[in-house]
């Protein structure tokens, strides 16, 4: 369902139970970056009016959630400010291919492991976090990242025919699964 190639391993979670605060703040801004993602995407395939309306409601989700962890941030009395990203993000895009149609498959494919991702360490956090307010946090967001791993996936087939699309979904999610074998030494979402 998820398309990945990998599960999170045991180090990700003892960052995250180490470092709740920062994972935390990076998931706010993970949040904000989806949101930015969806509306790039809207104004890059303004054409495309399923895509447009597909992006207005992902956008308004992403920033809803994002306004759920400022809260949780605040309730906490932990500051949102600017952290360090992770590379994750920034390896994904440097796997982008140059040319239209395939541009298009490969940003809203990627935008679909992110989601994936996501949704699969959301899984894990809502199983083993300690802490019962943010286990029921992360249960609470789960389904919206599977369903917009969905959406991804589906509108990357309004430009390349499906088997296309899923080969290029395969070669992209190893490359995924590749980056997240590699880690990053900051707690962050996708570290």
């Amino acid at each position: 369902m998820l398309h990945l190639k990998s599960e999170s391993g045991s180090r990700w979670l003892d960052q995250v139970e180490q470092h709740t605060d920062l994972v935390l703040i990076d998931h706010a801004h993970c949040e904000k970056k989806a949101a930015g993602t969806a509306l790039n995407l809207m104004f890059a395939y303004v054409e495309d009016e399923e895509l447009c309306r597909e992006m207005t409601s992902i956008v308004n989700e992403e920033l809803e959630h994002f306004h759920m962890v400022l809260d949780l941030l605040k309730q906490r009395e932990i500051k949102f400010r600017r952290l360090k990203p992770s590379n994750y993000g920034s390896q994904l895009h440097d796997l982008i291919r140059s040319q239209e149609p395939s541009r298009a498959v490969d940003r809203l494919l990627i935008a679909g492991l992110i989601e994936a991702r996501s949704c699969e360490r959301f899984g894990l956090l809502r199983k083993h976090l300690p802490d019962e307010e943010l286990r029921d946090f992360y249960d609470s967001l789960f389904e919206s990242e599977a369903r917009h791993h969905a959406v991804y996936v589906r509108l990357a087939k309004h430009f390349a025919d499906e088997s296309e699309v899923m080969s290029r979904l395969d070669e992209l999610a190893a490359a995924e699964a590749d980056i997240i074998a590699s880690g990053d030494e900051n707690p962050r979402m996708h570290s």
